[in-house]
């Protein structure tokens, strides 16, 4: 019998939307290479994402205003969940749907063929495989270890911070730190590189980390566990046939996709259109942020990020989370460009027309990637 519902990749966008429609009773074949395979990464995302149907057993820890530094200090007026991965995994039980244990190799309108020749046709076939990595796309990268949390004493939650205290050069592309708890007992703390093409190493951001962790007086043992974090922020196609960061839920300025994909498997799994005009016209302003930060010099970026949270709440939630929130993301970006400071400015203008400034000396982008 042909199914309702084919599902590529059983990640979290997958595995959602695999678990809702069964939960809807619709006839699904869940297709993934190990199926199986524990979760490692760390979820998290604002709280006012969560969808009601998850059990509140799911969120790990919540810090209920998170600081951002860019040069100065911003105590952010949103709660952030931090999701408990085992737990999320779980919830998503997929029921009565059929998991295949094989490879999608070329997915069709209607149809999907896998590595070992098998084709399988369905009422629908969504491809949540992810995003393939490609010299052509920007990444995400970052290394993180996982601390007892009485080593940070002292250590506010951070969404992100950019004080240049991880011993990089001046000049070179930054990266910022991200400290979220897990529970009641363990601390992540984690260097990234918001994008860059080509982006920083791990080995460049497990040295830097090393060197903040100990200017900040938190002693590290050796023997911690570790993340590691490589993912394209570019690429995703929004249209009925993909979901997750391949169907364009990632959002390209800030790497978060799963509190977005979380939210929409509901409507996708009833085949509602995810995708109106709104959402398509905010997704490519998303990709036009991008470009600005891609282009921004070094050294402007904790000054561009201390304009962003400078912004009223309502704006950083519509930029940040408003997925099919045009009006509020067009408000955000025009509040940002206007209370920037004149070169970054103009700087940030043209790298969104895609229009080449020239810079005296030697050019450098904040994100590897102008």
């Amino acid at each position: 019998m042909k199914p309702d519902l084919v599902v590529c990749g059983l990640g979290p966008a997958g595995r959602a939307l695999a678990h809702r429609a069964v939960l809807r009773g619709l006839t699904v074949i869940a297709v993934d290479p190990a199926p199986e395979r524990r979760w490692t990464a760390t979820y998290a995302m604002w709280a006012d994402e969560l969808p009601g149907w998850l059990p509140p057993q799911v969120v790990g820890a919540t810090v209920s205003r998170p600081m951002a530094w860019g040069t100065r200090a911003h105590r952010l007026d949103r709660p952030y969940v931090v999701l408990d991965t085992a737990r999320l995994q779980t919830s998503l039980h997929l029921g009565d749907a059929n998991v295949v244990s094989d490879r999608a190799i070329q997915v069709g309108p209607g149809h999907v063929t896998l590595a070992s020749g098998t084709k399988i046709t369905g009422g629908r076939v969504i491809d949540a495989r992810g995003l393939t990595r490609s010299p052509a796309r920007a990444e995400q990268t970052a290394y993180g270890v996982i601390v007892d949390v009485r080593r940070c004493a002292g250590l506010d939650p951070l969404f992100m911070d950019w004080r240049p205290d991880n011993g990089a050069a001046p000049g070179d592309p930054p990266s910022f730190l991200y400290a979220v708890p897990l529970d009641g007992e363990r601390m992540l703390l984690e260097e990234t590189c918001l994008a860059g093409r080509p982006a920083l190493t791990g080995a460049h951001l497990r040295t830097r980390l090393r060197a903040r962790l100990h200017a900040r007086n938190v002693p590290l043992a050796g023997d911690e566990p570790v993340e590691h974090v490589r993912f394209p922020v570019q690429g995703g196609r929004p249209g009925p046939r993909r979901f997750g960061a391949a169907g364009g839920f990632l959002h390209p300025a800030t790497g978060y996709s799963v509190g977005a994909a979380l939210a929409a498997a509901d409507a996708v799994a009833a085949g509602q259109d995810v995708w109106p005009a709104t959402a398509r016209i905010v997704h490519r302003l998303r990709g036009a942020g991008l470009r600005a930060l891609l282009a921004l010099p070094p050294g402007d970026l904790p000054l561009f990020f201390d304009t962003f949270f400078a912004l009223p709440p309502d704006a950083q939630r519509a930029y940040l989370s408003g997925r099919t929130d045009l009006a509020g993301t067009v408000t955000a970006m025009s509040a940002l460009f206007a209370a920037l400071p004149g070169p970054l400015r103009r700087r940030v203008a043209a790298a969104t027309l895609g229009v080449a400034v020239p810079s005296r000396g030697r050019r450098a982008s904040a994100m590897m990637g102008g």
